[in-house]
């Protein structure tokens, strides 16, 4: 698409109002260059020319920006993804975290597909040998929280998925594998905007990942000030392993591994109050 036809700017301008005021999805909070690109895709299989254009077919057919916003919304998703750092999860943050709270009530922002919470929910089994820890699982994709909740899964998107874990949670139904019902019961997913929906409160821990990457600075150091406060006292936020949050200790955060954010934890007088309290999103 020709960046310099007149009009070019206004037109994203009024489409960025419309898709905020219409739907609450701001075009703005993302990368520019990024967003652009996928919009000019959509566009194409559209079959229109320009912003304008866009707009006007949005306009027409309210079914059309859903269906917008779900392509221009990143579902890229791994189990396991970045093996180590979910050993690390396994074998350092959640037998911490569970000396804090025998239940954990987690939080996996930005879910996609599922692979992330169904990762935890099986860690989650193996350590504590029980299926009664909570799991929300959020994503502004509807689409795709659907495909989340049946948890079908090609050979390829359970490749991370250890043999014996893949026998243990998956049973095979044709050419792909469905994650078993123990599994399942664990993960509650729920369609939340992260740039617009409440964050709730004392969160155990809160994974997102590869997802603020999409989002322009302001928008990041927002989420994370969120992050840190929707978290529990001694609860963890887990990042990434190509993000950073390099204003942590302003925030209030220590690090006690690298990818891995935990909120102050409270003294032992205080401990007992706050502990089990949680707010969903």
């Amino acid at each position: 698409m020709d960046r310099e036809k007149p009009g070019m700017e206004e037109d994203f301008a009024r489409l960025r109002h419309f898709l905020l005021s219409r739907s609450g999805f701001d075009l703005g909070a993302y990368k520019v260059e990024q967003m652009r690109r996928r919009l000019d895709a959509a566009m194409f299989r559209l079959g229109v020319r320009s912003y304008a254009e866009l707009l006007q077919r949005l306009r027409e057919d309210p079914i059309a920006v859903q269906d917008l916003i779900d392509r221009l919304t990143i579902n890229v998703s791994e189990f396991f993804r970045n093996p180590e750092k979910f050993r690390q999860l396994e074998t350092v943050i959640l037998p911490k975290l569970l000396r804090r709270w025998t239940q954990l009530r987690a939080w996996s922002a930005g879910c996609s597909y599922g692979a992330e919470p169904y990762s935890l929910a099986i860690l989650l089994r193996e350590v504590t040998g029980r299926s009664d820890h909570q799991i929300l699982a959020t994503d502004i994709d509807q689409a795709i929280l659907e495909r989340a909740r049946r948890g079908e899964y090609t050979p390829e998107e359970v490749k991370n998925v250890p043999v014996q874990r893949l026998r243990r949670y998956f049973h095979a139904q044709g050419d792909l594998y469905v994650v078993r019902e123990e599994i399942k019961s664990m993960v509650e997913f729920r369609r939340h905007d992260l740039l617009r929906d409440p964050f709730g409160e004392g969160w155990h821990l809160i994974l997102c990942r590869n997802v603020v990457i999409y989002f322009t600075e302001e928008a990041k150091a927002q989420l994370y000030v969120r992050f840190y406060h929707a978290l529990a006292e001694g609860g963890v936020l887990f990042i990434g392993a190509t993000e950073q949050i390099l204003n942590a200790r302003a925030i209030g955060f220590t690090s006690p591994l690298p990818f891995f954010y935990e909120k102050a934890a409270p003294s032992a007088s205080e401990a007992g109050s706050a502990r089990g309290r949680v707010l969903a999103p």
